[in-house]
């Protein structure tokens, strides 16, 4: 088996490096809701939701970043313009949500898929022992999860 420079797989690098591009396209789909709610939002509840989404596209922007450099330590090649994001986008993309309520379910089912994109990479990257990628998913995870509860808890929802 041909392993890179990493000591990984080089056929599995490549796999891991396309379902982190798959990552990357649909956090930039969610990168940018974010910033269309953070801009449109309106309502009683405008001031603490303006801060609290612009934290959450400020940590987006952050996490684009990483995954992208991490596709580059696997190998590949980011994704980097508008029609790539958009042919492997998988999330619903949000237009004039200004409603709070409408803007909070948009994050939770973005994050809710994001996840399992996540957890598909946790697994392929396990699986060839590339610590790196899994550490990543993994810290991805822990967060967006703790970020769903807390939605949803404002949304006076159950899991």
């Amino acid at each position: 088996m041909k392993t890179n420079i990493l000591g990984l797989p080089v056929k599995e690098s490549e796999l891991i490096a396309t379902e982190l591009n798959v990552l990357l396209a649909n956090f930039q789909v969610y990168y940018q809701n974010l910033r269309g709610i953070h801009w449109n939002i309106r309502g009683k509840r405008f001031f603490d939701l303006h801060v609290k989404f612009e934290q959450l596209y400020t940590d987006s922007q952050i996490k684009i970043d990483l995954i992208a450099e991490r596709v580059l330590t696997v190998g590949g090649t980011p994704l980097h313009t508008f029609e790539d994001y958009i042919k492997n986008n998988q999330l619903v993309v949000g237009k004039n949500i200004s409603n709070d309520e409408k803007a909070v379910h948009l994050i939770v089912t973005s994050l809710s898929h994001l996840l399992k994109i996540e957890r598909v990479i946790l697994d392929k990257s396990a699986q060839i022992n590339d610590e790196g990628t899994n550490a990543m998913m993994s810290d991805f995870i822990s967060e967006q999860e703790k970020t769903i509860w807390m939605m949803q808890a404002w949304l006076e929802e159950s899991l």
